[in-house]
């Protein structure tokens, strides 16, 4: 398994994940009904967390200790996703561009 696959495999319940950030479950929740965090679900619809959520809900509490309201804090996020959009694309853009380069000097 790949350090990215590891990433993103979710499973914490809700009180681990919630006591590793250090915050209570009744936030997770609210997160979620607001939209700043989507956990996968078991089959019985039990909420499990991956290391890529716990690293979205330390940037939360960060957030929020910054002063910010969680109105503010799903602007930064949705901007924050959509700037490593973009960086990955102009990356892959790049290497795209190195590897023809590359082909017409050969």
């Amino acid at each position: 398994m790949t350090q990215k696959r590891s990433r993103d495999l979710a499973v914490y319940g809700i009180s681990v994940a919630a006591e590793l950030v250090g915050t209570g479950q009744q936030n997770l929740r609210l997160y979620e009904r607001k939209g700043l965090l989507d956990p996968q679900r078991t089959e019985g619809g039990t909420r499990r967390y991956s290391e890529e959520d716990l690293d979205v809900l330390r940037r939360i509490s960060h957030l929020l200790a910054q002063g910010l309201n969680l109105s503010g804090i799903g602007l930064v996020l949705s901007l924050e996703a959509e700037n490593a959009s973009l960086r990955n694309e102009l990356e892959r853009q790049d290497s795209q561009q190195g590897k023809k380069q590359k082909a017409s000097e050969s």
